[in-house]
């Protein structure tokens, strides 16, 4: 017997059609069994559903340690923004991002990305650069000077 020798089967198996009457063996409760809550229309129970007893993730302690608090953020500027609102030669601090109203808060610190053009020569002093930014800054003819 070879491989293109055996009979053909069918490939995909009818549908079960239900509640078609009791000749079909699937009328009546149209294979849900009788009563209860799973047997009426719309019944999706989560499977971690415990009947309401208060389920088993909430019975166990918390346990374990997360670094995530201790994380520092910086507050993040972009190149785009500091083309806006200052000129050539001028001298960028965060003091001065924050007297502006251009960051709300400091934070861990400022961090400049390099997201659009630089066309100003700037000296920007700040806690943390991305290198595409000092990369945009350096052509430009400013300086980026870390705090």
């Amino acid at each position: 017997m070879r491989l293109e020798n055996l009979p053909k089967s069918k490939e995909t198996k009818g549908i079960k059609r239900v509640g078609r009457g009791p000749g079909s063996g699937m009328g009546k409760t149209s294979t849900r069994g009788e009563k209860g809550q799973k047997a009426r229309s719309g019944a999706s129970i989560p499977a971690w559903f415990q009947g309401g007893q208060s389920p088993l993730y909430r019975r166990i302690p918390k346990r374990g340690f997360n670094n995530k608090r201790f994380e520092t953020v910086y507050a993040t500027i972009n190149l785009s923004d500091l083309n806006k609102f200052f000129k050539d030669g001028d001298v960028v601090t965060p003091e001065i991002l924050k007297e502006r109203g251009i960051i709300k808060k400091p934070l861990a610190g400022i961090k400049v990305l390099g997201t659009g053009n630089l066309e100003h020569k700037l000296t920007i002093k700040a806690h943390r650069f991305s290198s595409k930014a000092v990369t945009k800054i350096e052509e430009a003819g400013g300086k980026a000077e870390v705090i």
